[in-house]
This record gives structure tokens, C-alpha cells and sequence, in this order.
């Protein structure tokens, strides 16, 4: 499990959908005054370097948030996540230097936040965050960067980790579950811990992403999902790729929301055809979304 590092991934098409239904449910949240926490199971360095050695090992970036950077046609779910990321990109760098652009220019594509950052530039004062990162290299740098009285980084396992967070004080909380998978015994953990988490705490808003690859238990885990949502759920999922000749490879991801916002739905529908058409790596990409109202 240590052995996994998001920066080689950080901004691919999985990401994408990941981070735009993370901005949309964190500004629905953020909509009533009452504050809230974001707790992030698997939280990973919370910032990644573009131009690094891992994101240019793979360069996935390139055909993720690349497509989307300078479009000027973006539907509004799609443009205000792309904002948010080129926001972090005109943070100072290690000199303290930020990049000085022209009005209406695009700063350069460097940066990639991770699910954190895109939390931290949506939070209010008075909400708090739980990071939880098991690699200790990204759980430093976590800390590193992530301070505050409202925040804590928490170098465990996050799924042993849920447990003591939920419920919350005061009871309103999104919660981020979005392990590599790399082990297959992810799967079930994933349902274990959101059947223990809802048990505990059935209001709160729960977020799992999942790959889409060539897994029987990649395949059954929305399923599964859906009978621990007693209030409502909803499944989005976008395929852009094609697997490789030996049947493998991340063709696309989804992601399963337990409580979700009630207008999630009707704003995915409108966005997804322009994802597809935007991500797409093969003329038959297609998405599939679903819910369950309460």
C-alpha cells in the first residue's frame, strides 16, 4: 500500500471527475451557515508538481485537466472546479514568487491540488478538515502545509481512522473515501467502513470514488454501496478510455455519493456530454448516471 503515489496520476481524467462533483458538494454544504467538517480518508500530499519526475513519468495530467485548461467554453460545474485549479496555480512558489499575469490571461498548467486544497479554497473559518495519509513522505508534507487550529493531519490508516470521527460535533460532515485499490481488499474495506461510518452517523454526506478497470469488485462495489444508503445515493460514472491488449488499464472511474445534494443530478446531466466529448480517447466514451433519491 505504501508503495502508492498519486503524483504519477495527480490531474488525469479520474481526478477530473473526482474534483468537479468534490467542488459542487463542498459548495452545497458551504451554502448554510452552520459550519461543517471534511474528513479525507486517504488524503495523499494535498499538492502536486506537474513538471515533477512523477506527473512527467506518465504525463495523465495531459489528457485530464490539460483538455479542459484553456477552454473558454466550459459548462459551469466544469468551469468553476477549473478555476479552483488555476487558482493554486498562482500560489507563491518555494521563493515566494507567484506568477504575475495579465487580465484575462490563463496561468501555466504546474500545479495540481490535491483533494485537500480544492477543500481548503471552499472551507469558511469555522469548518474543520481531518486529513488522514498512512504514506509517511505525504503525510510530511501534508502537515507541512496544512496547519491551523481547525485542521489536523493524522499519519494512520483512514480507514481505522473513520471511526473516531464520526459522528461530528456539530453533526454536518462530508467524508472523502478514495483509496489506490491497489489491493484488492480495498474493496471491501471501503464497505465496511461506510456501513460502520452511517451506523454511526446516517446524515452525513459520504463520497467514494472508485476505478473503473477490469475487477469483478470494481464492478460490484456500487452495488453494494447502494444498500447502505437509506436516505438517498446517487452513481456517476465517466469511461474515456479504452484497456489496454491484455485487457487492463483505468479506462474511467465513478464516483458513489450517499446523501447527496438534491440538485446534483439535473447539474451532472447537463455537464457530463461535454466531459465526454472533451476526455474522450476513443470514439465510444460514454457516462452513466443514476440515483435514489431519499
Amino acid at each position: 500500500m505504501l508503495a502508492y503515489r498519486h503524483g504519477f496520476h495527480a490531474g488525469n481524467h479520474a481526478d477530473v471527475l473526482k474534483h468537479l462533483v468534490l467542488t459542487r458538494v463542498l459548495r452545497y454544504l458551504a451554502e448554510k451557515d452552520k459550519p461543517f467538517r471534511y474528513i479525507d480518508t486517504h488524503a495523499g500530499a494535498g499538492g502536486y508538481l506537474l513538471k515533477g519526475a512523477q506527473a512527467q513519468k506518465t504525463t495523465e495530467y495531459r489528457e485530464g485537466i490539460g483538455r479542459l485548461w484553456s477552454r473558454a467554453d466550459l459548462p459551469p460545474l466544469t468551469a468553476d472546479y477549473v478555476r479552483l485549479v488555476q487558482e493554486f496555480n498562482l500560489q507563491p512558489d518555494e521563493n515566494g514568487q507567484a506568477p504575475v499575469l495579465e487580465k484575462g490571461m490563463t496561468p501555466p498548467l504546474a500545479l495540481y491540488p490535491g483533494s485537500p486544497s480544492i477543500a481548503r479554497q471552499l472551507m469558511r473559518p469555522g469548518d474543520s478538515m481531518r486529513l488522514f495519509e498512512l504514506h509517511p513522505a505525504d503525510a510530511r508534507t501534508l502537515a507541512t502545509h496544512f496547519g491551523g487550529k481547525n485542521v489536523q493531519v493524522i499519519n494512520e490508516d483512514g480507514f481505522a481512522g473513520l471511526k473516531g470521527q464520526v459522528p461530528p460535533t456539530p453533526r454536518r460532515a462530508l467524508v472523502l473515501i478514495d483509496p489506490s485499490y491497489e489491493l484488492v481488499q480495498d474493496y471491501g474495506k471501503v464497505v465496511a467502513s461506510v456501513r460502520d461510518a452511517v451506523q454511526r452517523f446516517a446524515e452525513g454526506v459520504y463520497m467514494v470514488w472508485y476505478p473503473q478497470v477490469s475487477r469483478v469488485e470494481a464492478v460490484q462495489l456500487p452495488k453494494r454501496l447502494t444498500a447502505l444508503a437509506p436516505k438517498g445515493w446517487l452513481h456517476v460514472r465517466l469511461t474515456v478510455a479504452q484497456p489496454d491488449a491484455k485487457g487492463f488499464g483505468l479506462v474511467g472511474s465513478g464516483v458513489f455519493i450517499l446523501n447527496p445534494p438534491w440538485t446534483l443530478h439535473q447539474e451532472l446531466a447537463a455537464e457530463l456530454p461535454f466531459l465526454v466529448d472533451t476526455l474522450a480517447q476513443f470514439d465510444d466514451a460514454s457516462y452513466l448516471l443514476e440515483e435514489q433519491p431519499a
